[in-house]
């Protein structure tokens, strides 16, 4: 039985995410994946791309269920913005 969770803390996610992302991803990217997000298995370096940021971890997942997923926004600093007035309505 696979368990998934993180095995690494915050920062080691960001720096392998980050390292990856800009040696072996960005430089292979096209202009139409702009704004599509890509899930990265820092272990393996193996990617996903899609337009929908749980679609792409979902299919990293299939592809290894043990994955260390790390998401990144084409084009974007970010991942997902939360809205200002989400945490006042709850």
């Amino acid at each position: 039985m696979i368990t998934r969770g993180p095995r690494y803390s915050g920062e080691v996610f960001e720096q392998r995410g980050d390292e990856i992302y800009a040696r072996d991803i960005l430089p292979n990217l096209k202009p139409d994946d702009d704004g599509k997000y890509v899930a990265i298995d820092i272990e393996t370096g193996l990617y996903v791309i899609d337009e929908k940021s749980l679609a792409a971890t979902d299919r990293r997942y299939e592809m290894r269920p043990e994955a260390q997923p790390w998401v990144v926004c084409v084009g974007r600093d970010y991942v997902d913005r939360i809205p200002r007035d989400f945490y006042s309505e709850r």
